[in-house]
């Protein structure tokens, strides 16, 4: 109820009054209205080919279904120690633990002072760690597009780890989606202050692949066969990125409009858009059921 990754998925009241809300203890939290969420900045559009173990077979590469498996996947194939530019590092904490306690300042919205806060024990969690000969990484994945993050995710890790070890922290933030591996890496100019925190590095990964040649897309327009116009609302969405996330999203399971908005940095309408464009490109389909479920056709599926 108090999980909110994104600014979209903020409840109206608070939109309407430029409220957030961060845990201060377990089960405590405070609600004010301070700046919690950092945009992505997206610097580099370059994608860097890496290799695959052959001799991996219990990571299918084709087939990341979770935040986990794209973590794991993103070790074992060289990403995570080309971004650290370390080649030593080794996995070594992951999972839920406790804040231990500090204190910071964060930026007040309609003012411009900063409040200060004060954290006791509360709960984070880590979705992998990562230790070399100099740093420390504290890396947080989603395996879903946004247009923000919630900064808490690195910052709360961040100042535990700080205090526990001598070596750099580094707050690495990590998304998967249309097979690219995409690693932001942050550092906070000013511990005590949760807002200091700027872009030091972006790079993206994917697996080497099969290019597809000019070839490929004349041999496809010359073979495809035209279809009349289906009978559902002409696609708006913008993004085609999200739309094969979306897909990607369905692979595991169905989902309803309410899973969708909870999971994407979506407002309700949004959810609309890409779910019909989904629909209209064959890809998704619907059940009239109560709440309407989408999931994927058999075009999807095979894709």
């Amino acid at each position: 109820m108090a999980k909110f990754d994104h600014k979209s998925q903020l409840p109206d009241i608070f939109k309407k009054h430029s409220l957030s809300i961060l845990p201060i203890a377990r089960g405590s939290y405070i609600i004010s209205q301070f700046e919690a969420y950092k945009s992505f900045e997206d610097i580099n559009t370059e994608i860097t080919k890496v290799k695959f173990p052959e001799y991996i077979e219990s990571i299918d590469y084709e087939c990341i279904t979770s935040e986990a498996m794209a973590i794991n996947c993103a070790y074992v194939s060289g990403i995570i120690a080309d971004f650290m530019e370390d080649e030593r590092i080794l996995p070594v904490v992951s999972g839920r633990m406790s804040s231990l306690e500090f204190e910071f300042i964060i930026n007040n919205t309609k003012q411009k002072d900063k409040l200060p806060v004060y954290v006791s024990n509360s709960q984070i969690e880590i979705d992998g760690g990562y230790e070399g000969i100099e740093n420390l990484a504290l890396i947080e994945a989603k395996n879903s597009i946004s247009d923000d993050f919630l900064i808490r995710q690195l910052y709360y890790p961040y100042r535990l780890w700080s205090k526990k070890v001598s070596k750099k922290v580094k707050s690495i933030f990590m998304t998967y989606s249309n097979d690219i591996f995409s690693f932001y890496e942050y550092s906070f100019l000013d511990p005590k202050n949760y807002n200091s925190l700027v872009l030091v590095k972006q790079k993206n990964y994917i697996i080497d692949q099969e290019d597809i040649s000019l070839g490929d897309i004349l041999s496809i327009l010359h073979d495809v066969k035209l279809k009349k116009e289906p009978e559902i609302p002409f696609p708006q969405a913008d993004n085609f990125k999200r739309i094969i996330n979306l897909c990607e999203l369905l692979l595991n399971d169905d989902m309803n409009k309410e899973d969708i908005v909870s999971k994407y940095d979506f407002d309700p309408r949004q959810a609309d858009y890409y779910t019909n464009a989904g629909m209209y490109l064959g890809l998704i389909k619907k059940k009239d059921t109560n709440p309407i479920i989408y999931s994927l056709s058999n075009i999807g599926k095979k894709l």
